[in-house]
């Protein structure tokens, strides 16, 4: 025998439901409390982020890194993840295969991470310091320019020419850089120096 349903019935049944389906719709249910329990936490969120440049060619995008660590004296952040910079002018966070393929690049176990050098007749090359390998540079410079400096041309006309040397600057540089290199390059008379943007 069927029970005959008010109208008052109806609409209190009805509002019941209504409302639960509410209330699982908007993650209160078993489901959803067990789905945002297995949710993984964002990876970057407890990394530092650090702008720097793509050091591949001459368009010198903007690249933003993502190291982590606890900071401390003793240990060094390890970088987890590289993207473009969506505020960098240049590139506007888009980054070519090359840029995109950074991380493997920082990670990679034949990166050269110290100056090396390989003695006249020596087969392998040893790990020196930076200040030895500037001084190094610093003195063959040196020892070169005065060999062969041109002060004046066969016409007696002041030149001041360094022919035997040449140097070649990076274009991943800001313009104060570069302006920079270009003008302490200039003023010890060398004539043969390009930029990696044209190379």
């Amino acid at each position: 025998m069927l029970k005959e349903l008010s109208r008052r019935q109806f609409l209190a049944g009805g509002g019941a439901g209504l409302a639960g389906s509410a209330i699982a719709a908007l993650g209160f249910g078993g489901p959803e409390e067990a789905l945002a329990q297995a949710v993984r936490p964002f990876k970057l969120a407890q990394t530092t982020e650090t702008r720097n440049t793509c050091p591949y060619c001459s368009v010198a995008c903007g690249v933003i890194m993502y190291s982590l660590g606890d900071k401390s004296k003793n240990a060094h952040p390890a970088i987890i993840h590289i993207e473009g910079d969506p505020d960098h002018p240049t590139n506007r966070g888009t980054l070519c295969p090359k840029g995109s393929a950074l991380l493997d690049f920082v990670h990679s176990e034949t990166r050269t991470k110290f100056p090396q050098y390989r003695g006249p007749g020596q087969r392998e090359f040893k790990q020196i310091g930076w200040g030895e390998a500037l001084d190094r540079i610093a003195r063959l410079m040196k020892d070169d320019r005065d060999k062969n400096f041109v002060a004046t041309n066969q016409d007696g006309v002041t030149v001041n020419r360094w022919l035997t040397t040449g140097f070649l600057a990076a274009s991943a540089t800001t313009n104060e850089t570069a302006f920079l290199t270009y003008k302490v390059v200039r003023s010890t008379g060398i004539l043969a120096f390009d930029n990696q943007a044209r190379v």
